[in-house]
């Protein structure tokens, strides 16, 4: 215990920031990799198997929400108390995360048992597309355990600065599914061709599969926190103090569902090919966006770390060197959707119509990536001190505040014109993200 927390607490920043990033920013690489290479096995199917995935992607990105959510606020308490020196209660914090990991799962199950197909039916007449996408949507959601279980485990490693087996679970689960992809889609090694039903599969089955190695890793691996069921007792002020990070984060990220369910309103409303692009874009954006979250993975623990440990100077020069970090990441990502907007759409099989559209969208939304890399890291710094309402307001400026509305009336300007609601949202946002850290370290951070 006490050399990790040297390691958190005494190596140097930079050092430290670069240890404990890589490893998540490779295996989110690695989980934007196969977000691109499942949309590109489902473009082969037809434009239409494209646009019922795309049209998922909110409700997997609300899952996604209540997982990683729960998880956060998991790392952040468990960091913090390992920093006051409070063993028992970063490893009841680590215990109560895999009963929460079960609930959640009870809830999105019911959800995908009994609302997929009308999930479909409120957005398009389209019965391929219903079909498919409530196949998709059922199997992603029923079978969701894998999740729920694994990201807890990894984002409990993660607070303790154990950044290896985390990255190892993900290359684990999205390994797996990008060998599974062709073969449950098209029908390889005498599996029946399943299509999009496929696709959902080869998703649960890497998940699954990334599950049992984490349960293996934490039950039989020695780490600074341990998570066991001898003797517990459900304790709702550790409930409370995780969802207190965690509740914010949750509502942050379901938010991101949201608007992509209003965008996808706004966008059908000229034409499917517009939804199949957003859905593309999505996609796209994870090679850039990933990074820069394996990032916050990294730095999260550390800011929570040192903010228990009332070191003041560490938490700051972490917040300044991830925030370098992340711009030079974002720009790179915002160059390659100048340069190459076109090589990027062809990846999914683009038709003219689809170039022809994407091609400005690619370019005007990628102007928001800059602003967008700032703001991620300046809600790292809320949820990482405990103030996850900060983040949520920043979330809700950004998605439902601004984007939103400005989306929605620059429609009346033709397609091209909506993509610019989206730098808007963020230079709105960024302009608040620094007006509320301002505060915090004004009322909070300066006094350590």
């Amino acid at each position: 215990m006490v050399e990790t927390e040297n390691k958190m607490g005494t190596m140097s920043i930079f050092r430290l920031t670069v240890t404990m990033s890589v490893p998540a920013m490779i295996s989110m690489m690695v989980q934007a990799l196969y977000n691109v290479v499942d949309s590109y096995f489902v473009a082969q199917i037809s434009e239409n198997a494209l646009t019922a995935v795309s049209l998922v992607f909110p409700i997997q990105t609300l899952l996604i929400a209540a997982a990683a959510g729960t998880a956060v606020g998991i790392n952040s308490l468990v960091s913090r108390r390992l920093g006051e020196k409070k063993q028992e209660e970063a490893d009841s914090a680590a215990t109560h995360g895999i009963i929460l990991g079960v609930f959640n799962w009870i809830i999105f199950a019911l959800m995908g048992l009994f609302f997929s197909r009308m999930f479909f039916q409120g957005f398009t007449q389209n019965q391929q597309i219903v079909e498919m996408g409530t196949q998709y949507m059922s199997i992603v959601c029923i079978i969701s355990l894998g999740v729920f279980i694994s990201i807890n485990i990894e984002k409990t490693l993660q607070a303790t600065g154990n950044m290896i087996y985390p990255m190892l679970s993900q290359l684990i689960g999205a390994v797996t599914n990008i060998i599974l992809d062709p073969i449950f889609i098209f029908g390889y090694l005498g599996v029946p061709k399943m299509g999009v039903a496929g696709a959902a599969i080869a998703t649960v089955i890497g998940q699954n599969v990334a599950m049992l190695f984490d349960i293996y890793i934490i039950f039989a691996k020695n780490h600074n926190v341990k998570i066991s069921f001898k003797n517990f007792k459900f304790n709702s002020k550790i409930v409370k103090n995780i969802y207190a990070v965690g509740f914010p984060s949750i509502i942050m990220q379901s938010i991101s569902s949201v608007m992509v369910v209003g965008m996808n309103l706004i966008l059908i409303s000229f034409t499917e090919t517009a939804v199949a692009l957003f859905g593309i874009y999505f996609k796209l954006q994870s090679f850039v966006f990933m990074p820069v979250f394996g990032l916050t993975q990294g730095v999260m623990p550390i800011m929570g770390y040192n903010f228990g440990a009332h070191k003041k100077d560490r938490l700051v020069s972490t917040v300044k060197i991830g925030s370098i970090i992340a711009v030079v990441i974002m720009v790179l990502g915002m160059a390659a959707f100048w340069i190459l907007p076109k090589q990027l759409l062809l990846i999914f099989n683009a038709s003219e119509t689809m170039l022809e559209i994407g091609i400005p969208a690619l370019k005007t939304i990628s102007l928001c990536f800059v602003p967008a890399a700032l703001g991620i890291m300046f809600s790292t710094v809320f949820q990482a001190v405990g103030n996850g309402l900060n983040s949520l307001m920043i979330s809700v400026l950004r998605q439902l505040v601004v984007l939103l509305p400005i989306a929605y009336f620059l429609s009346g300007f033709g397609l091209s014109a909506v993509w610019y609601a989206f730098p808007i949202a963020e230079i709105a946002s960024l302009s608040a993200s620094i007006f509320l850290y301002s505060r915090l370290y004004n009322k909070t951070l300066k006094n350590l």
